[in-house]
């Protein structure tokens, strides 16, 4: 049985009262690198987000779950199964979590455990994907710790900060 309860956190569906956290995170400059994002998102389009979250993987390719804290029930961070293929089996795999105190607090390495049992025992995956970009040192350390393997370097994939950054595609395949 997969739980997506951990010790610290517990993953949970997006819920309609999610707008302003969402909005945040998606207008959050100091995120954009991270999240691929060049504009700012309107809370008119976060709204129609949210009322089309009810889609599952299947029929949206893509999941995104909030990060809560058990203690406090407060979202934190997102985490999201994106490019979803039942096909082939595989799915890229994101996380964010939105303010710099809360990270490096083992918050992200237990959601992504669990996202990791939840692809690999629910959805029945074969193999995650993640883009990282080479200067992302925390999510580097964090993927490599579940096993995700540098499978190649996209030279000059990603231009913030009026320069180009490489980025590394990173694998995981089911054992």
């Amino acid at each position: 049985m997969v739980t997506l309860k951990g010790n610290t956190i517990y993953l949970r569906a997006l819920e309609p009262e999610d707008l302003e956290f969402i909005y945040h995170i998606e207008n959050d400059e100091n995120i954009w690198e991270v999240s691929n994002t060049q504009t700012p998102y309107s809370k008119f389009l976060i709204r129609q987000y949210l009322e089309n979250a009810h889609q599952d993987i299947y029929e949206a390719k893509q999941l995104r779950l909030a990060i809560c804290k058990k203690d406090t029930f407060e979202a934190i961070g997102l985490i999201d199964l994106f490019d979803f293929d039942p096909k082939n089996k595989r799915a890229g795999v994101g996380i964010i979590i939105q303010n710099e105190t809360d990270r490096k607090s083992g918050f992200g390495k237990e959601a992504l455990g669990l996202v990791i049992d939840y692809a690999f025992q629910q959805l029945q995956l074969h193999q995650l994907f993640a883009n990282i970009g080479m200067e992302n040192t925390a999510s580097l350390a964090l993927f490599t710790t579940f096993g995700f393997e540098k499978i190649g370097v996209k030279k000059d994939w990603n231009f913030t900060n009026n320069r180009f950054h490489d980025e590394a595609l990173f694998q995981l395949i089911k054992k």
